[in-house]
C-alpha cells in the first residue's frame, strides 16, 4: 500500500539549495505530526503480510530479541510487531519528537508496550545483533542525501541478529503519480488544517536503483517487490 498521494503537490525537482538537512525533516514532522497521525490509522498489507511470514520462525527461537519499527511514526507497525510472541521488547525509533508524542498516545490507548527513541536512522541507538525482526518503511526516502540513506541501510545491517529479518520500503517511479523513470529528488506539500502547506522532501527511486542500493550496502538482499508504487525488499543482516 503505496503512501496516500492526496495532500502532495505535483512533483517537481526542488529549487536548487533548497534545505536538505535531517534536522530539517526532523522540524517538517514536528510541525505536521499531529495531522499526519491522523491519517496513519492501519498497518499496511505488506507489512503484516511481513509479520506472518517471519513472526512464527522468529518467536520459535531460544532467544527472539528485539522488535525494530524504524521511522516509526504513529506506531501502527510498531503495534503489530507486538504480536510477535516472545519479543524480549519492541523499540520504536523516530527523528520527531511529535511523531513519538503520537505513538506514546497510540501505545497508551491501545495498551500495547513499545519503547520509544527519538534517534537518527543513520546512527541507531542500539546494540550491534540485538533485532531479530523490523520494519523500516516509509522513511529512507525521506532521508536527504544519498551518503544518509546508504548509512541507515549499513546500520540496520549492523543491529540485525544472525537470523534477523527486516522490511525495508521506498516510494518509487513505478507509481502511476510519476512520470519519469529514473530516480529523483522532489518536494511534496502536506496540507494542514486551515490550509497552511508544509513541503516534505522524497528521494523517488527508479525500481532498479533501490535494488542496486541494497546490494551496495551491508544488508543481504533476499528478495524483494513492486506493490502499489513502492518498492519492498525483504531483507537480513551482514552475513
Amino acid at each position: 500500500m503505496a503512501e496516500d498521494p492526496t495532500e502532495a503537490s505535483d512533483p517537481e525537482d526542488p529549487p536548487q539549495g533548497s534545505d536538505r538537512t535531517r534536522a530539517a525533516v526532523r522540524e517538517t514532522y514536528d510541525r505536521i505530526g499531529a495531522h499526519f497521525a491522523e491519517t496513519r490509522e492501519y498497518a499496511w498489507p505488506e507489512v503484516e503480510a511481513f509479520v506472518d511470514r517471519h513472526g512464527p520462525r522468529i518467536a520459535a527461537t531460544d532467544d527472539p530479541g528485539v522488535g525494530l519499527d524504524l521511522g516509526c511514526g504513529n506506531c501502527r507497525h510498531a503495534e503489530l510487531l507486538t504480536s510477535v510472541d516472545g519479543l524480549e521488547s519492541v523499540v520504536g525509533v523516530d527523528v520527531s519528537r511529535e511523531l513519538l508524542r503520537t505513538g506514546r498516545n497510540r501505545a497508551t490507548e491501545r495498551e500495547f508496550a513499545v519503547d520509544l527513541v527519538q534517534g537518527d536512522a543513520a546512527t541507531l541507538p542500539l546494540a550491534t545483533d540485538a533485532v531479530s525482526i523490523g520494519v523500516y518503511v516509509a522513511t529512507l526516502h525521506h532521508l536527504p542525501r544519498p551518503e544518509i540513506r546508504r548509512a541507515s541501510l549499513d546500520e540496520l545491517a549492523r543491529v540485525l541478529a544472525a537470523d534477523g529479518r527486516a522490511l525495508v520500503s521506498a516510494w518509487s517511479t513505478a507509481h502511476d503519480r510519476f512520470d519519469r523513470s529514473d530516480g529523483f529528488d522532489t518536494t511534496l506539500e502536506w496540507t494542514l488544517p486551515g490550509g497552511e502547506t508544509v513541503d516534505r522532501f522524497y528521494h523517488i527511486y527508479d525500481p532498479a536503483e533501490f535494488e542496486r542500493e541494497l546490494e551496495a550496502s551491508d544488508l543481504q538482499l533476499l528478495e524483494w517487490e513492486l506493490s502499489s508504487g513502492n518498492c519492498y525488499a525483504d531483507v537480513a543482516g551482514a552475513p
